[in-house]
């Protein structure tokens, strides 16, 4: 990467503070570009789920492995409660969503509960053998009594698609039945899964991050007190992808030793740690023994450091640095937060990081965990909320005395509970991965680059004003 014209400014800057300029490309098309990354950690798209608990779980590591991508469990997730997901994630399908399932007798209130967990919003209803009988979608549920049994309501009118169909055959079967989805059977009829329209035809432009097994991946976060060598070792065992020990203030003896311990244990998999805004802190981790360093104090939409504490660093400039750092090291950077358009997802790699951490943009999906509320617009949301906020440090101190725990509390940071809103257009995890990875595909081609590599070497990035960065933001109506 370079700067348009010359040699950096004096100051930090922000994805907000910087653009690229293009340059000239022999590029065709943005399906040209490979958005596979080299830091070992198996994602063909740049894109990891930071370890926040309103964020990661199963439902969105099954959903991001299926598009390439990754998703870190946090730490405060009892370790029987991850080995239990992490096996649960090994064993979806490549291509099939999981379903949601219910019997002939269970009620409308049911299927109403359930029905906002997947993006394909539906309910498979099925006997005890597991065969499709019918399926309930949210409009069948519409001004229905809610005791009412789902046999009563349900479409029985079944489309299915063969277990060992193809995406693309599976598309024409849909599109020729005039369905968006259709429950997926293997010979015997049995229900193994949920294929729509639009996931058949992601299944022809991602290629799934998966391990050498050919499952998919995922990755789990451990924090730098308490039993680490046990925690790791038990993650390791699960089987987890990836090992993230993290904590907020990374460049501290505490994590040092930690990541030396973790590194006793000769884990067969990328080892992760942060965070840290500073090349330093990159060498310091790098020589305790990480893999990939997270860089990030203080961007993320639910973190109140910088307000609290000063402490942080403008985002571009951290990554640009410690990339460069562990560039020199033969390692790696993640950037950690404050990512909130494609345009900073490009410019985070641009500026050197191998994979790009995403959290509160993804709270607002329909895969993220908790409930889905509606207000009083009738606007659906979910409620997020910080790693270092009371929220999050009352469940990390659930076994602590109730005066630790109140200890504890009183130096919180960081939003207690937020409403991320789900984007009517893009309610999904999928929906928003689409936008994300048309636009970094579209700023390779812009670069003239075929695939992150290039696309760090070749960037070139110039500074702009405030106005600068509002003249690009389209106008949702006309003047």
């Amino acid at each position: 990467m370079r700067f348009l014209n010359g040699a950096a400014p004096a100051h930090d800057l922000t994805y907000n503070d910087v653009f690229m300029a293009p340059a000239r490309s022999e590029l065709g098309s943005r399906l040209d570009v490979d958005l596979a990354t080299s830091d070992g950690t198996g994602t063909t798209i740049p894109l990891v789920v930071a370890n926040m608990t309103a964020v990661a779980g199963r439902r969105m590591a099954e959903t991001v492995a299926r598009r390439g991508g990754m998703v870190v469990i946090p730490q405060d997730i009892p370790i029987d409660v991850v080995t239990e997901v992490v096996g649960w994630v090994k064993q979806r399908h490549l291509v099939h969503d999981t379903a949601i399932t219910l019997g002939p007798t269970d009620t409308v209130g049911d299927a109403i509960h359930l029905l906002p967990k997947r993006s394909h919003a539906a309910v498979i209803v099925v006997d005890a053998e597991r065969r499709p009988l019918g399926v309930v979608t949210e409009a069948d549920t519409v001004g229905v009594d809610r005791f009412a049994q789902l046999r009563h309501v349900m479409s029985t009118e079944l489309h299915t698609v063969p277990a060992d169909a193809d995406p693309r055959t599976g598309f024409d079967r849909l599109s020729q039945g005039r369905r968006r989805l259709a429950p997926v059977v293997d010979a015997d009829g049995r229900l193994v899964g949920v294929l729509t329209r639009q996931g058949a035809l992601r299944a022809t432009l991602y290629r799934p991050a998966v391990d050498g097994q050919g499952r998919l991946r995922v990755a789990a976060a451990v924090g730098i007190n308490g039993d680490v060598t046990g925690k790791a070792g038990a993650l390791l065992a699960a089987g987890v992808d990836t090992l993230v020990v993290d904590t907020a203030h990374g460049h501290q003896e505490r994590m040092i030793s930690a990541l030396r311990a973790v590194r006793r244990l000769d884990p067969a998999v990328p080892v992760a740690a942060g965070n840290v805004v500073t090349a330093d802190g990159v060498r310091d981790l790098v020589d305790a023994g990480a893999d990939i360093v997270k860089v990030g104090v203080g961007p993320g939409a639910m973190c109140t450091t910088r307000m609290m504490t000063g402490v942080g660093r403008p985002q571009f400039s951290a990554v640009l640095d410690c990339a460069a750092a562990a560039r020199q090291l033969g390692r790696h950077v993640w950037a950690d937060g404050g990512v909130r358009h494609p345009r900073d997802v490009a410019l985070a790699l641009a500026a050197g990081a191998s994979n790009v951490m995403i959290g509160s943009w993804f709270a607002g999906t329909y895969e993220s965990p908790g409930d889905l509320y509606t207000d009083a617009d009738g606007r659906r949301y979910k409620e997020s909320f910080g790693m270092a906020s009371a929220r999050a440090v009352s469940a990390r101190t659930a076994d602590d005395s109730p005066f630790d725990r109140a200890r504890k509390a009183v130096f919180e940071e960081g939003i207690s509970s937020a409403r991320m809103y789900l984007d009517p257009s893009r309610p999904g995890v999928e929906d928003l991965i689409d936008e994300i990875v048309a636009g970094v595909r579209s700023a390779c081609t812009y670069a003239g680059a075929r695939n992150l590599a290039e696309f760090h070497e070749r960037a070139l990035i110039g500074v702009q004003s405030t106005a600068g960065y509002t003249e690009g933001m389209p106008l949702p109506t006309s003047w």
